[in-house]
């Protein structure tokens, strides 16, 4: 016997501890079956090794996706190191005019998130995905060259429409690889890319100031010059190397594909409703439903004060007395600290199974980061220690509260309107942050650090009432009631429902 049907073999002994099970009863079947075990089993039928697999998968799918997020969060947040060189002088920004062109991102961002989730089902991610790369990479490229302040509206409006479709639709993706159990750290593996993202966007700003001057544009013209055509250029590369769904990936065999899909279906017990023909109106239909609303408003919450810190980080940093280029420099460590924290959750998370505490945990690290810039106003190592704390806890809860809600979808409309739902309407808090740090209340910014820590404590109680919602649903779902409600709906209602299935268990 090879090892692989030994270790197949070990795996069905230890779930099941019974010889004869050809012989039970289907409900006796029901009541010893383990999604484990039918993998394994699965697994060996097909020739799959599934260690294998899933490295091949990590490999294939989710460097590609880093690299997409990486320059779209890159191009997204440089506007704040090019204010530091004097974009807001050079344009004549005067009052709230730059916090306007912060806003003009966020308003497409809101309106073509759902329009986006559900159209790159049809038109394929790596087309879908790379396309938006290189559109607002020469959208970047053309902010080099604005010339007044409504001009510079006008780009940042057209990339937040370029940029709205990458954030949810790779999620949506991605949440169609992987059990919850393991998804988390490959969730986490994507989204802390805007950690080193911003630590880059920061880093290349301190580079870049040598340039000023040079064919007679600035330092921060340079900025988007030198950001632009880097993503330009890396779009193409993405164009053959981002991964489509499990059921068309050009990378796995037809027995990896299989085995993927029903895989999923095994430990999510509902079917794969990938081939299922969905509306417009079957998906406006999942937004009656308080399970993608709760976590949608716990996301709102934790990106007011994320955006806020993102966007004014560097200024912050300078008013503790740096000079801009030194600004540029400490804007640096609280982003890699930031990357370490949230990626040794995401392990400890999947590895415990649940998410709450950890939603909660980092929301605490954050608000407690919030107050010492808050409140020490006349110790400036402790506000810098403060961004670390902020920072970190920011873009740990993040991943894990998205990760959680989306893997809690149990079929594609679900995931689609899920994901695009709360990343879309979640960025409202853009808006919000936008507008909440502004030059006149610096350098303290009482306002805005005060609604940050607001914002947190509704996105806790969001989580709280979601985490509820998910303990009391799977009490529920075991009664014979709701089992009989849910086997009266038609076959295409009950695989679009998805994780309203008896047999799905969420995870909290």
């Amino acid at each position: 016997m090879s090892d692989k049907s030994h270790e197949t073999t070990e795996i069905i002994e230890k779930h099941f501890k019974i010889q004869n099970l050809d012989t039970q009863s289907s409900a006796s079947l029901s009541e010893n079956y383990d999604p484990v075990c039918e993998t394994a089993k699965l697994a060996n039928e097909l020739g799959i090794n599934q260690k294998r697999l899933k490295w091949k998968v990590d490999l294939y799918v989710v460097p590609p996706f880093c690299l997409l997020y990486f320059l779209a969060f890159l191009d997204r947040v440089n506007i704040s190191n090019a204010n530091l060189y004097g974009l807001s002088t050079d344009l004549e920004l005067t009052g709230t005019d730059y916090n306007v062109a912060l806003t003009m991102f966020f308003v497409p961002y809101i309106f073509f998130e759902l329009l986006g989730n559900y159209t790159i089902k049809y038109v394929t991610p790596h087309v879908w995905l790379s396309g938006s790369v290189f559109l607002f990479g020469c959208i970047t490229i053309g902010i080099a060259f604005v010339k007044t302040k409504f001009q510079l509206y006008a780009t940042r409006f057209l990339l937040g429409m370029t940029e709205s479709v990458l954030f949810c639709g790779v999620f949506y993706v991605l949440a169609t690889y992987y059990i919850q159990k393991e998804s988390l750290k490959r969730f986490t593996a994507f989204f802390s890319t805007t950690s080193l993202s911003g630590a880059a966007s920061s880093s290349i700003a301190y580079r870049v100031n040598a340039l000023d001057g040079r064919a007679g544009l600035a330092s921060w013209r340079w900025l988007f010059l030198v950001q632009g055509i880097a993503t330009v250029a890396c779009s193409f590369v993405l164009f053959f190397i981002v991964s489509d769904f499990p059921e068309t990936n050009r990378f796995l065999s037809d027995d990896e594909r299989k085995f993927i899909k029903k895989k999923l279906e095994y430990h999510a017990g509902v079917k794969s409703s990938y081939d299922v023909k969905n509306s417009i109106w079957d998906a406006l239909k999942c937004l009656k439903d308080w399970m993608i609303w709760l976590p949608t408003l716990a996301y709102f919450g934790l990106v007011i004060p994320s955006y806020g810190y993102a966007y004014f980080a560097a200024t912050i940093i300078q008013d503790l007395g740096y000079t801009s280029v030194a600004a540029q420099q400490h804007s640096v460590y609280p982003w890699v600290c930031s990357f370490c924290v949230s990626n040794i959750v995401a392990f400890c998370s999947d590895y415990t199974g649940v998410r709450v505490p950890f939603v909660l945990g980092a929301c605490a690290i954050a608000m407690t980061g919030l107050s010492m810039i808050l409140g020490a106003t006349e110790n400036p190592s402790i506000r810098y220690g403060g961004c670390f704390l902020a920072v970190s806890g920011l873009f740990t809860a993040m991943p894990v509260l998205v990760c959680w809600a989306a893997l809690n979808c149990g079929s594609h409309i679900r995931k689609s309107v899920g994901t695009s739902w709360q990343i879309g309407f979640g960025n409202i808090g853009g808006i919000i942050a936008t507008f909440i740090f502004l030059t006149k209340d610096a350098p303290f910014y009482v306002p805005g650090l005060a609604t940050s820590l607001a914002s947190l404590c509704f996105a806790i109680a969001c989580s709280l009432a979601y985490w509820f919602m998910c303990y009391r649903l799977n009490k529920v779902k075991k009664t014979k009631a709701y089992r009989d409600d849910f086997n009266s709906l038609s076959e295409k209602e009950q695989i679009n429902l998805g994780d309203r299935n008896p047999d799905f268990v969420y995870l909290h």
